[in-house]
């Protein structure tokens, strides 16, 4: 639906629309709304898409569709963290073809960050919540940081682009001006808004968040893919001859955003979509399971690999998955433009979550659920990898690329993403040959932070570190 407008033949054939749909009652309050409200309601009517919703009420709302995991499931084929004689000359010439399309821009950095810190305690967009280990720099600051590192070293000017959503577009926006883009060049990050899927009861009734406004939640990191078209990002990293995209979410300050190795690994072999992976901590582990169904790379979901595969062992007694995915991955840009052709038939799957979400109810009360009450829908990008050729799965190393800042304590928390960094920073040193303070247990005796822009990775610092650092046990330690 679009261009409809308040009164006569448009606001007819929107409710006609509406009452064909089963959902008159979005308009249960017009009568009571101002002019501005109703143009208000008009425009979030005009965002309902039919065409794609109405099959999704009787698959996903009102039932939850059900999940047989194939048959013949197998772990997928991966290749090495480091590499052993057999991909030692693959892997110098990958380095040599990713630095080649960093320094000719024809890679771009992508992050998703249309979530908000409310999980952290924090008030505001998750990027900007302050995580380094000593200088408490912004999830936002360390990605951009870590650009201007890559631009730097490898004499390239890449572009940044970075998803929002409608709730925190105009915050984060703010939050680059007022630290003027980190060092970065304005024209050089793109900023765009998510889209949205309304949120149900689970009668399949859209549900209403004021007399003036639908009830909607961002579509999933899916979504970005449509995103990327819908915002004119697509085209414009077509014009500017971009191959690839390297994705992350903004969750994870270890991850490394441009890595040479990764680019050149996917660029070599062809492949339209590559993703990361680690081994799991643990059998359960709550991330998904990259996978081979019916010899397509797929990743299937912690709570959808059943115990006896999650448990699972080879003949040497090693987990048999034991493939984690971490959300960092690389897509060519043909294969995005490929994916987001047709709209209609766009074929990532969506997957049913049953949240708590306020609504209006038929008196027109605002009700505060203390229970999951409603439907949201998500596409999730991982579902994207069937649809690929050749795609490539790459390991690395957990306490080099993982560690993410998702709950206010406990595992997966700041605490951790800091303690994680600092160790990090504490391994890069000794790697270059620098003594570190250790305390009995092994900790680094200290705090250590090694800005991207001072240097990306170990090797890195083993190149630009000319003169012996002076570390005090105990002591916070810093390099720019």
């Amino acid at each position: 639906m679009s261009g409809v407008g308040r009164t006569g033949t448009d606001l007819d054939a929107v409710k006609e629309t509406l009452a064909c749909q089963g959902q008159e009652h979005v308009l249960a309050h017009w009568d009571s709304i101002t002019d501005a409200q109703r143009d208000t309601l008009l425009a979030d009517i005009a965002r309902l898409n039919f065409t794609a919703i109405a099959p999704l009420i009787d698959t996903h709302v009102r039932r939850e569709p059900s999940f047989t995991p194939p048959s013949n499931l197998e772990p997928a084929p991966s290749l090495p963290a480091r590499p052993g004689l057999d991909e030692a000359g693959q892997y110098a010439d990958a380095v040599k073809r990713g630095v080649e399309l960093i320094r000719k821009n024809r890679v771009a950095a992508f992050t998703v960050a249309g979530g908000a810190g409310t999980r952290l305690g924090f008030d505001g967009p998750k990027g900007m919540f302050p995580i380094s280990p000593v200088k408490n720099k912004s999830l936002f600051q360390l990605f951009a940081e870590q650009i201007l590192g890559t631009n730097r070293r490898y004499g390239a000017d890449l572009r940044w682009y970075v998803m929002t959503s409608p709730s925190n577009d105009a915050e984060t926006r703010r939050f680059f001006e007022e630290h003027a883009f980190f060092g970065l060049s304005p024209q050089r990050v793109r900023f765009f808004q998510q889209g949205l899927m309304p949120a149900f009861d689970k009668e399949g009734r859209i549900l209403l968040d004021a007399p003036d406004r639908i009830a909607f939640s961002p579509d999933g990191h899916g979504g970005s893919l449509l995103a990327l078209k819908h915002s004119g990002a697509l085209a414009e990293m077509a014009e500017a001859d971009i191959e690839a995209l390297t994705y992350i979410q903004v969750d994870n300050p270890l991850v490394h955003m441009i890595d040479p190795l990764f680019l050149g690994l996917h660029a070599m072999t062809g492949s339209e979509m590559s993703s990361k992976t680690i081994p799991k901590a643990d059998d359960l582990e709550r991330v998904g399971n990259f996978a081979l169904a019916d010899g397509k790379v797929t990743v299937i979901e912690y709570s959808d690999l059943p115990d006896e595969l999650a448990h699972a062992r080879n003949p040497d007694g090693s987990r048999k998955f034991d493939q984690g995915s971490i959300a960092i991955h690389i897509l060519s840009r043909a294969f995005i433009e490929r994916m987001t052709a047709d709209e209609a038939h766009f074929g990532l799957p969506w997957h049913r979550a049953v949240k708590k979400v306020p609504y209006l109810d038929a008196q027109g009360r605002r009700i505060e659920p203390d229970a999951p009450n409603a439907i949201k829908l998500e596409a999730f990008i991982f579902d994207a990898l069937p649809f690929a050729d050749k795609p490539l799965i790459l390991q690395t190393l957990r306490e080099e690329e993982f560690s993410p800042v998702k709950n206010a304590s406990g595992i997966d928390s700041a605490e951790t993403a800091r303690r994680d960094m600092n160790h990090r920073a504490a391994a890069w040193l000794e790697s270059a040959g620098y003594y570190v303070p250790r305390k009995v247990d092994n900790e680094p005796n200290g705090l250590y932070e090694i800005s991207p822009t001072f240097a990306l990775d170990a090797d890195h610092l083993r190149e630009v570190m000319h003169e012996i650092p002076h570390m005090t046990p105990g002591g916070s330690h810093y390099w720019e």
